[in-house]
């Protein structure tokens, strides 16, 4: 059943995933002074297993699953794992790719730009610029004006109206 569940998941992947990725914007130029810094042991006691599993391990979630996949309220998107503001609610949209998408970050120091060459891809992958959490990739095959998709997993993210 895992198999099956891994290959669903590369699969989609796959599916949403933009080819000849390249970094679209510069990395974040957050002072050290501002990041967050907490052992392994620290992150397992304030996330739940989910939310350490891809924020600190780099995992993602079933597509289609995640609890902002088809949220539509009007608030923020800020990092599960440091309260970072990331995303604007009138910048998410649906991609059908199976996980909340965004068109744009709300500044582009918030998160870091890494080029990620894992599971036969080249895609790139965004963290928080604040606490290093793994949030998911941002692709080029988005739409207007910025022409981004941050395909971003659900428990990456929390909402506040």
């Amino acid at each position: 059943m895992k198999n099956i569940v891994l290959l669903f998941i590369s699969f989609s992947l796959v599916a949403c995933n933009g080819t000849g990725q390249t970094n679209p914007k510069p990395k974040s130029t957050m002072s050290d002074a501002n990041k967050i810094v907490k052992t392994e042991d620290e992150w397992k006691k304030i996330l739940s297993p989910e939310q350490y599993n891809i924020l600190r391990e780099k995992g993602t979630e079933m597509p289609f699953s995640g609890k902002y996949y088809l949220h539509t309220d009007k608030g923020m998107y800020v990092c599960a794992g440091c309260n970072s503001e990331l995303f604007k609610s009138d910048t998410k949209f649906d991609a059908g790719c199976g996980w909340p998408s965004f068109s744009d970050v709300v500044d582009s120091t918030k998160v870091v730009y890494t080029k990620d060459k894992s599971h036969g891809m080249i895609r790139t992958e965004i963290t928080c610029a604040k606490c290093g959490g793994h949030l998911g990739h941002v692709f080029d095959d988005g739409p207007a004006p910025t022409g981004l998709r941050y395909c971003i997993n659900s428990a990456s993210i929390e909402f506040k109206k």
